[in-house]
């Protein structure tokens, strides 16, 4: 039971660095009326790091369902 909430700890840290390190596509401007960017294509560091975040999401939420199973 300890491995899974260790593994669960550490695998919310790389979640949220693997957030934080993402580029964002459309800055305040965008928010306050300006012109942003609708669609924006990932490539090279950039989409590893969000297939990254998705991959380690799913794996957080599969360990959370079987430690509460357990």
């Amino acid at each position: 039971m300890n491995i899974i909430v260790s593994i669960q700890a550490v695998l919310a840290v790389l979640i949220i660095l693997s957030i934080l390190l993402q580029h964002r596509a459309s800055g305040l401007s965008a928010s306050m009326g300006g012109t942003g960017v609708t669609y924006v294509q990932r490539r090279g560091a950039e989409k590893v790091l969000y297939d990254g975040a998705v991959v380690m999401t799913v794996a957080f939420f599969v360990l959370t369902l079987l430690d509460w199973f357990i």
